[in-house]
């Protein structure tokens, strides 16, 4: 059995429904069993539906869908995934 977990601890607006909508979204792609701990969103399974790339590639998708991906972006350590606040770089005149 594979996990993964994905720590979105960063990801901020309606943060409730954001969660819940993050492990809908994940439960309904992978079919793994879906978790969450805090602001921690853990996916349990077996075959290629848990591969480290194939979560990222879904939690991508889903900032797209909820027109984050522009304020928030993806990065994977060893452990987990992380939801990581974008730096915006200011435009001086």
């Amino acid at each position: 059995m594979v996990e993964m977990k994905v720590d979105a601890s960063e990801l901020k607006g309606e943060e409730s429904k954001l969660f819940e909508k993050l492990s809908d979204f994940l439960k309904d792609k992978t079919g793994g069993d879906v978790t969450t701990d805090g602001k921690t969103v853990t996916v349990k399974g077996e075959g290629e539906a848990l591969s480290k790339k194939y979560v990222r590639i879904i939690v991508r998708k889903f900032l797209h869908k909820h027109e984050l991906s522009g304020t928030f972006k993806v990065i994977g350590d060893e452990e987990a995934l992380k939801i990581k606040e974008r730096q915006l770089d200011e435009e001086e005149d």
